[in-house]
Parts: structure tokens; sequence; C-alpha cells
């Protein structure tokens, strides 16, 4: 099997060196020179991914951002393997999989957006490694969530990455999640360190802090777009969450101690009975 990887950040280095520890042939591209030269260097990639060697490819992970994604697969579509499998791993998948999906039918290859659930507070080849995905959920967005033969076929293609769960999903629902379990948690971090009080933190923080600002250390320009491409659902995330932050400034505000107690007992319980801890 000859695997071709788009763009070698953490994402897409950490997927050709997986491939490479199970004795894969790599092929891969990225815009940065500098970056290729390092992979193959470091012996994880083995040539270079061109228009001309593509249709070798069985299985190409395309690790862009969700427009620079699209472009790839709109300026390279007519040279991806016939009935070779293609995925994305953008963050976002209701634009990517509807661009997707469209030229591969149109192409003749089969296109199904992906999105692993695993990374750092880093980005960049350097922090990339082949382990990353052991254990780790992975989001399948099939054109037809019914289409068990496809989801088999991607979840064998992707077993040298060792994921921990195969979750399919249409692009509409990952897309109302992730707003929820990523990128909120991205924009409120980001957000909370910005009160004065984090100029004076340090003797008076220990892990509470920690947990709270670790996503803050993020890529913007990658983050914009995400959230710009899923603004409706992250908006309305926002607006629930004022909703309940306006809940305990009213009851600190009126003095209402019996009011508060029962608005942090209903966050603990809700804790207690999503995740059991």
């Amino acid at each position: 099997m000859v695997v071709g990887v788009v763009g070698l950040g953490l994402i897409g280095a950490s997927f050709a060196k997986a491939y490479k520890d199970s004795d894969y042939w790599v092929l891969a591209h990225d815009i940065d020179e500098n970056a290729m030269k390092i992979s193959k260097k470091e012996g994880f990639v083995d040539g270079n991914l061109t228009s001309e060697n593509l249709a070798e490819c069985d299985l190409v992970i395309i690790s862009l951002y969700p427009q620079a994604a699209i472009k790839y697969m709109k300026d390279n579509a007519k040279y991806f393997r016939k009935g070779g499998l293609v995925i994305d791993t953008c963050g976002t998948k209701r634009l990517v999989c509807k661009a997707g999906f469209e030229i591969a039918k149109e192409n003749g290859f089969t296109f199904v957006g992906c999105h692993p659930m695993a990374g750092n507070k880093y980005s960049g080849l350097t922090h990339s490694k082949g382990e990353l995905y052991n254990g780790a959920p992975m989001v399948v967005v099939p054109e037809d969530l019914n289409d068990e033969a496809l989801i088999k076929r991607v979840e064998e293609a992707l077993s040298p990455c060792g994921f921990g769960s195969y979750c399919p999903a249409t692009a509409e629902k990952h897309d109302v999640l992730i707003a929820f379990t990523s990128q909120m948690a991205h924009l409120v971090s980001n957000a909370y360190i910005k009160s004065p009080s984090a100029e004076s933190h340090k003797g008076f923080s220990a892990g509470s802090y920690k947990d709270m600002t670790r996503v803050a250390w993020l890529n913007p320009v990658m983050w914009a777009e995400l959230f710009m491409e899923n603004k409706d659902n992250l908006i309305n995330e926002i607006d629930c969450l004022i909703v309940e932050l306006n809940k305990y400034k009213d009851a600190m505000i009126n003095d209402d101690r019996d009011e508060l107690i029962k608005i942090l007992d209903d966050g603990r319980r809700k804790k207690e009975e999503l995740d059991g801890n």
C-alpha cells in the first residue's frame, strides 16, 4: 500500500510517521521545502508526492486547512487514483465534505471526511509523532452514513495509526458537536487568559489554571478559519454560555446564596451524568 500525505504539520507528519512505522511506502507534499527535507532526512517520507505519482497512492490524506484542502482536491482531481481513497483531516466538515463528495464523483475516486480527535497545544512537524493517534477517536463522515462497507474500508486503511474508536457522523452533526467539544474550549481559554489578573497569577495558580489555559496556546490563523466556517454553531454555543454565566452573576449580585448553590450543584450533577466523574 502506498500512502500519500499532503501537508506535513503536526497532523500530517504524525500520519506519515505512523504509516512509515508500519513499513508503508510514504509519499508527501508540503509547500515548505524545509519540511520535506527534514521528513526525508528523518526517514518517514520516501519521496515527493506529485501529480505524476498521485495515482500510485491507495490512500491520500489531506492535512491542510479547509480552503486549502478543497483547492488541492480541485487542482489534482484528475490525478487521483480511480477508485482510490482520499480523506481530509479538517476540524470542520460541512464545507470540505460538500466539495470533496462532488469532486470525487466527477473524477472517479472516493472521498470521506475524517477528523482525528488528537493533538496538543503545539503545531508543526517538529512536534509530530507516530503514536499521536494511539487510542484516539476518529470521526468518519461518509456521503452515505449507511455505507458500512465504506466505513469499514476507512477503518482498515487507517489501522496502522492505532485509533481507539471510529465514530460515523454527518457533516452537520460533526460541526454542531465540535463547536461545543473543541472550538468553545479554545475560544473560552483564549478569552480567559486576557483577564488583568493573569499578569499576577504566578504563585497563585495550580491545576485549574493550567487546565483552563492549556488550549489558549493555539494557531490563530487555523482557528480563525475554523471558527468562521462554523460560526453559526459556535455563536450558538457562545450565546448558551453567556446565558449560563449570567445566572451565576445574577445570583451573586442578588446575594442569593441558595440560588448559587443550586446552580453550582446543577453543573456538578450534569458533569457526573455525562462523564461519570
